[in-house]
């Protein structure tokens, strides 16, 4: 079995800021991390892997520094990755990344076909969820999004539950397959000694333009048919209004309902016998 995580290293949500001037993120001095979706994909791979055998490889699309988010990576288990990096691939958006990512797990398919592709069900710089699925409609791969549990992998098939608005459902697809993980999926667990050291000393392959037989009209800004026109921080919101109910919640409880009534949170039919 051959599992391959598409991972990306984005900027720790937490402490990014937005320059009021360019409404642009800021991302001097952000620390960067593994989207937390992928990394409960490349654990899950792990743990397919310690089960039924095989190998995991790790793809990422980045500038330079983002080996270290792959070495990082490899810490947890893997067997191989390789970063894409190229200024041609700058300013893709999600179709056009999805097309650089095909690309590449294509080539590798090439010598050592790929069994499942796991991806995060999104990455929190971004919120499309939209490159996974691109990625398994190019591959011509059944998709299985959102998944929070890998029920069975037998004879060639993969069972699944899936979270959905309503609550959840079992599906099943048959291999090679491209499923999308939420948090739910498992609990992340720590990168073992021996691992880290070899990770440490491990140096991510980089794949540029030339080693990937892209066409350059399907990415980069040129291949990306949307684009972020403006973003912004939202603005603060100011404190509620708050009253005290220990002496007397009779008056109280009426004075927020008659509130309310003037905010037309409650409304009453005219209609009604005794209405307001």
């Amino acid at each position: 079995m051959h599992y391959l995580i598409c991972l990306k290293q984005v900027p720790d949500t937490s402490e990014v800021r937005i320059d009021p001037e360019t409404n642009t993120l800021m991302r001097e001095g952000v620390p960067s991390i593994i989207n937390p979706y992928d990394a409960h994909a490349l654990e899950e791979a792990i743990r397919l892997k310690e089960s039924f055998g095989g190998k995991v490889t790790i793809i990422c699309m980045g500038p330079p520094q983002a080996k270290e988010a792959l070495k990082k990576a490899m810490s947890f288990g893997a067997d191989r990755a390789i970063l894409l990096s190229d200024r041609s691939f700058a300013g893709s958006d999600s179709l056009a990344t999805a097309y650089i990512l095909t690309v590449a797990i294509q080539k590798i398919s090439e010598t050592d076909p790929v069994d499942i592709v796991l991806c995060g069900k999104e990455a929190i710089d971004g919120d499309t969820a939209q490159t996974g699925p691109g990625i398994a409609q190019r591959l011509g791969f059944p998709q299985l999004t959102y998944v929070i549990k890998i029920r069975e992998i037998d004879q060639g098939w993969i069972t699944v539950e899936r979270k959905t608005e309503g609550g959840r459902e079992v599906a099943k697809a048959k291999l090679p397959v491209l499923l999308t993980a939420e948090k739910e999926l498992n609990d992340l667990s720590y990168a073992s000694l021996p691992n880290m050291m070899k990770a440490s000393a491990y140096d991510p392959e980089v794949w540029d333009i030339k080693a990937l037989p892209c066409d350059p009209s399907q990415m980069g800004l040129k291949g990306s048919p949307t684009s972020v026109s403006r973003i912004f921080a939202p603005s603060a919101k100011t404190g509620g209004e708050i009253l005290d109910g220990t002496k007397d919640p009779t008056i109280v409880a009426g004075n927020v309902v008659e509130k309310m009534f003037q905010q037309n949170m409650i409304m009453v039919d005219p209609l009604a016998k005794g209405g307001k």
